[in-house]
């Protein structure tokens, strides 16, 4: 019963404030399902680094950020880097509190975020190698953020129930980050140089080549945006396109030795991480897995629709990688997730469909140059 309920627990982490008051969970199955009928073969897999695992922590945002970071950095001939997932996390953490406190309660503070976090971290305060920094105390080996993120709430909930805000509060706040996270150190050791952490981002990273794309018609198209979901809570911008050039960005990015960063809903039946898939499927029925489905034709009404209901949501964040086919010759885009390489039979990574992503994709990020030229002119975005 442990184990089943320990389980349950790792992977509702990632799922928005919204989901969570609403009960959703997480499509991470505790229970044996019908053998699958969809077989996959991979068409193009993408240079990555080693699937990692967020285990007992809402940062999704960061782990799929920072693999995409590293993917970058293979692709560009660099070297492979382990980077540290926590350093943005500790960092995003006081500016999310900072803001939350300015605006008088009314911004999310809570575990969520999204990919231009770690973007703003490394501008900011730089990175870390994972070596250096693992963010969790001396001992563990999992990260489990539970006592963290009630405590966290509860001092901002305390700072904001005064008349007058103490003037060392953010003092106060960083004592809990500094007990579960550990204190991010101002200078170390790599490679037999000393660096701080921003100067080791700045000698291999130029956080101004990434921009995040959107796709809903209550925005204008080909301008920029702010995007209105909870964990936007800095408000960053983004640039919003029709869904067939969306898609356009996606396929041309992945053809030309690009990797991305997706953000989306997990919360539908149609998401099954166990069963290494995720599809959009016209019907809702039992064992949605043991025979082949009918899915959506996705268009620009249909995501606003969905997004509007709330039927997607930006549930969680993971590096999309590859392109493969099923047995019935259709295309599928492979994502690595952040939930370990043992909770399915490929080893952390699964198979969206075309019509799923579509559908349930709410913003990616990408190089600029992985977009395409007539695009990214329309869009006014400047890849030189």
């Amino acid at each position: 019963m442990n184990r089943i309920i320990l389980k349950f627990i790792v992977a509702i982490y990632c799922i928005s404030p919204i989901l969570l008051l609403n009960g959703c969970k997480s499509k991470q199955e505790t229970k044996p399902e019908l053998p699958s009928a969809y077989v996959f073969s991979n068409e193009k897999i993408l240079p990555v680094t080693s699937v990692k695992n967020q285990s007992k922590s809402g940062t999704c945002w960061s782990f799929a950020t920072v693999s995409f970071l590293e993917s970058e950095l293979l692709r560009e001939g660099k070297g492979e880097y382990d980077l540290s997932e926590m350093f943005p996390v500790y960092y995003s953490y006081i500016s999310k509190a900072v803001k939350k406190i300015r605006r008088h309660g009314n911004s999310a503070a809570d575990q969520g975020g999204q990919a231009h976090d770690v973007l703003n971290v490394i501008r900011n305060y730089g990175i870390v190698p994972e070596s250096v920094y693992a963010g969790m105390p001396k001992g563990d080996s999992i990260h489990n953020h539970s006592a963290m993120a009630n405590s966290l709430k509860e001092c901002l909930q305390t700072i904001l129930s005064n008349k007058k805000i103490p003037e060392n509060w953010i003092n106060n706040y960083r004592q809990y980050l500094d007990a579960h996270l550990g204190i991010p150190p101002q200078t170390f050791e790599y490679d037999g140089k000393t660096y701080t952490p921003l100067e080791f981002a700045q000698s291999f990273i130029n956080v101004d080549d990434y921009v995040e794309l959107t796709s809903y018609g209550c925005y204008p198209f080909y301008e920029k945006t702010i995007l209105e979901i909870p964990d936007n809570w800095s408000n960053d911008l983004y640039y919003n396109l029709p869904i067939d050039d969306f898609m356009k960005v996606i396929d041309y990015a992945l053809e030309n030795g690009y990797t991305l960063v997706w953000d989306g809903d997990v919360s539908e039946k149609g998401f099954s991480h166990k069963n290494c898939i995720a599809i959009a499927p016209i019907e809702q029925v039992e064992n949605l897995f043991s025979a082949i489905r009918e899915e959506y034709n996705v268009d620009d009404s249909l995501r606003q629709k969905t997004f509007d209901s709330y039927e997607t949501t930006d549930d969680h964040l993971m590096h999309l990688v590859g392109t493969s086919t099923d047995n019935n010759g259709k295309k599928y885009y492979i994502i690595k997730n952040s939930w370990g390489t043992n909770r399915n039979a490929c080893s952390g990574f699964l198979h969206m469909s075309e019509a799923f992503v579509r559908l349930k994709t709410v913003a990616i990020m990408v190089n600029k140059k992985s977009i395409p030229e007539n695009i990214a002119e329309k869009s006014g975005i400047k890849i030189k």
